[in-house]
């Protein structure tokens, strides 16, 4: 059994980042990179369980992010294992990463020498943490034990998520309901209801929100 390969599956909206990534993973005689993705939808769609055991998400791609992605994988392929790449050293990234099912998040800075572990990590069910994000873990548990509080759950379903992405990206409602294959009615009534779950006026408003939420690169 400990001859078969981790089949990957290596989503990234860059080719040429994708093709750096294969590289370092397909020399490795343990791994190799058998499906990719260019967008996190397309990710979706090419994980099945039969086909792949772990997936590496960028978390900043187009059309569906790397976070909405693994949420979706890790609900509809449980048996698959995730790692989020990502440019940022970000704590709030990072916990999102943790929240939506991910076993580790590597830094694309350092990919070359961490991610190998990361892949190797996380097939043996350890998670695979970068010393910044295990400094914020650590102050994160300290904090709400203190504190006495839960990690709050995100108040937007995944749909709502998708439509502040799509709004912060520039879209209009027309084209948000052409991508989503929704009526331009549909799209206002999500709008209408996002604006009030967050307490928030305008679109200017949901920009931020998707910011800080990890949903759109600043």
């Amino acid at each position: 059994m400990s001859t078969a390969k981790t089949r990957i599956l290596l989503a990234d909206d860059h080719a040429l980042v994708r093709r750096g990534l294969k590289m370092i993973l397909d020399a490795e005689p343990d791994l190799e990179v058998v499906a990719e993705a260019a967008d996190g939808a397309e990710a979706v769609t090419a994980a099945s369980e039969d086909a792949v055991d772990l997936a590496i998400l960028d978390i900043a791609m187009p059309r569906m992010t790397g976070l909405q992605a693994a949420r979706e994988i890790s609900r509809r392929a449980p048996g698959i294992r995730i790692l989020i790449l990502s440019m940022y050293d970000n704590e709030q990234y990072f916990f999102e990463a943790l929240k939506v099912g991910a076993s580790g998040y590597v830094l694309k800075s350092v990919a070359d020498q961490d991610l190998l572990e990361a892949c190797r990590a996380t097939m043996r069910g350890e998670p695979f943490l970068y010393p910044g994000a295990v400094t914020a873990l650590i102050r994160d548990y300290l904090q709400r034990s203190r504190e006495g509080e839960r990690m709050p759950e995100s108040i937007l379903t995944p749909r709502e998520e998708e439509i502040v992405k799509l709004i912060a990206e520039g879209n209009s409602a027309k084209e948000i309901a052409e991508t989503l294959v929704i009526s331009v009615k549909t799209v206002d009534r999500h709008r209408a209801n996002i604006l009030q779950k967050l307490g928030m006026r305008d679109r200017l408003d949901l920009t931020r929100y998707a910011i800080r939420a990890g949903l759109v690169e600043p």
